[in-house]
């Protein structure tokens, strides 16, 4: 197996935060000394320099080797031929060699970078000159040309990698084997494309660019997953700069590892219960193969989750429950009572979260917030050889203006039913039907070719559901209904009164809106038209 360094060189190191400094500071104490224990020089710039230097360690700064000092506020100093020509030189290539001499080009073996904090300077808000000095130049150029000579460097570009170059360096007599550098210079390229994916997207948000000639997304992984949608599938979940609360920043405190389908069902969950206000309401989404099977607002979270079950009991069996508020005991102890697959929540009480760890394989989630429904946002798909890429749907009812389109306008009850049912259609796989009552789903229908077909499978589920409840009649009779986008035809509307409904929330906008609003008013029923379609696929 073939190893290099063996005390030959420099091992460059580049830091810039304060914070990354004190990590330097604890590996420095300790860790330079077991580099130096195999004749290997420190050279190292501005603040890790310090802490090197102040741990009793001999370092060189960077502006000693290259005979300039750090400029431009601090813009320039690895930008030299002898920072990147001992990074790029190849050792067993005499005309290399030959140039190193002449011009004094020491060899650097090992390169450690922590880039320019650019994703937490934009995470924190920072206004738009500050997030441009914290685009790292030298770091980048240093990262690839190291990464790009890994027969001959090592490149870290994070502290978990550290342990893993030590070990080497103790079990090679100072020397990193080919295979070690391989992955190090692997992970290098990722890291800086990631990074530049960040800078990139930043600037089309600046500059309001819709459709850049190029895009490019990063992401830093959470977790390699035992495998993706169908056993046969291998999967990975990732983490993006976007810190919207959801799946990808809550704390699992119990449970089995996250399944991809977990993660993708938690997710539409999450996604859907930020349309209730937490300060208003609590709200309860249950779901099942990312679509809602049942949602409801209640004056707390068992009531709010009773009323969501009630809709589709059978489908909610190994769903997926999210709660906008506190998880509390009364509501673990009802969630609990069949089997869930995840709960995810802002918050848990002591006492729920001991509820909730009786269940061993059920996994309990905290995200600490909710998603802003209202915030901009970019979705991503992949097709057959390319990449759809959209704003987040962003739009809310309670920001529409909404239009009377029949004689008859709904009365308040069905107008706040009809806003209920507007928002949680937005979350489910188009076509969709959702019938509301009282705040809660007492039908869905999903992901149907016809809307027809929505109609009535959301009618006949209200039917099930009613026979499960004892009801001598369905929830939907008396019953406000969504559609995710308009009736090409009056027949699906015709299908909804079938099953009860007594108002209609639709976008408009068909060729044939005038001959399905004359079949509403012949049934004496109201609609309102929102101007804005929900299509989800």
């Amino acid at each position: 197996m073939s190893s290099r360094m063996a005390g030959t060189g420099f091992a460059a190191t580049k830091t810039v935060l304060p914070g990354v400094s004190a990590i330097w500071n604890q590996y420095m104490t300790d860790h330079p000394r077991r580099v130096t224990r195999h004749n290997i020089d420190l050279v190292s710039t501005g603040g890790t320099a310090k802490a090197i230097a102040a741990a009793g360690l001999k370092v060189t700064d960077v502006s000693e080797l290259t005979g300039f000092p750090e400029m431009m506020d601090g813009r320039v100093k690895t930008l030299h031929p002898k920072v990147h020509g001992g990074l790029l030189a190849i050792r067993d290539n005499a005309e290399h060699a030959q140039a190193m001499k002449s011009h004094g080009i020491a060899p650097i073996d090992l390169l450690v970078v922590n880039l320019y904090p650019f994703e937490a300077t934009v995470d924190k808000g920072a206004g738009f000159e500050e997030c441009i000095e914290n685009i790292d130049i030298g770091g980048p150029a240093m990262i690839r040309a190291a990464a790009k000579n890994h027969d001959d460097v090592a490149v870290v570009v994070e502290a978990e990698d550290y342990q893993a170059v030590l070990d080497e360096l103790a079990a090679h007599q100072g020397a990193t084997t080919l295979t070690l550098r391989r992955r190090l210079a692997a992970k290098a390229y990722a890291r800086t494309a990631a990074y530049d994916a960040a800078i990139s997207n930043w600037f089309a948000g600046e500059l309001k660019t819709e459709a850049p000639d190029f895009r490019a997304f990063g992401g830093r992984l959470i977790q390699a997953l035992r495998y993706g949608e169908n056993p046969h599938q291998t999967a990975a979940f990732y983490r993006t700069p976007d810190k919207r609360p959801g799946v990808a920043t809550a704390r699992q405190l119990q449970g089995k590892e996250l399944s991809y389908n977990n993660i993708n069902d938690t997710d539409a969950a999450y996604e859907c219960l930020a349309e209730f206000d937490a300060k208003r309401t609590a709200a309860c989404v249950i779901v099942k193969h990312a679509n809602p099977c049942g949602v409801a607002e209640g004056a707390d979270l068992v009531s709010a989750y009773r009323k969501a079950l009630a809709c589709d009991s059978t489908s909610a069996y190994g769903g997926i429950v999210a709660l906008n508020r506190t998880l509390d005991a009364e509501a673990a102890r009802a969630i609990t009572e069949i089997f869930t697959e995840v709960i995810i929540a802002p918050e848990a009480t002591e006492e729920a979260i001991a509820i909730i760890s009786a269940r061993k394989n059920l996994r309990l989630l905290l995200a600490s917030a909710l998603p802003d429904p209202r915030a901009i946002g970019l979705t991503a798909k992949t097709v057959a050889g390319g990449l759809l890429v959209q704003s987040r749907d962003n739009a809310s009812v309670d920001t529409m203006t909404l239009k009377v389109a029949t004689k008859r306008a709904p009365t308040d009850a069905e107008l706040r039913d009809l806003k209920f049912a507007f928002r949680v259609a937005k979350h489910v796989k188009s076509n969709t039907i959702v019938y509301a009552k009282d705040l809660a789903t007492v039908g869905i229908g999903a992901g149907q070719m016809s809307r027809v077909d929505s109609a009535r499978i959301a009618a006949r589920k209200a039917q099930d559901a009613a026979a499960e409840l004892k009801l001598t009649v369905p929830l939907t009779k008396g019953s406000a209904v969504a559609s995710d986008a308009f009736f090409p035809f009056a027949d699906g509307m015709l299908a909804c009164i079938e099953a009860g409904a007594t108002a209609v929330i639709q976008p408009g906008g068909s060729v044939r809106d005038d001959e399905v609003i004359k079949a509403a008013d012949e049934h004496g029923i109201a609609m309102v038209f929102t101007g804005i379609r929900h299509f989800r696929h």
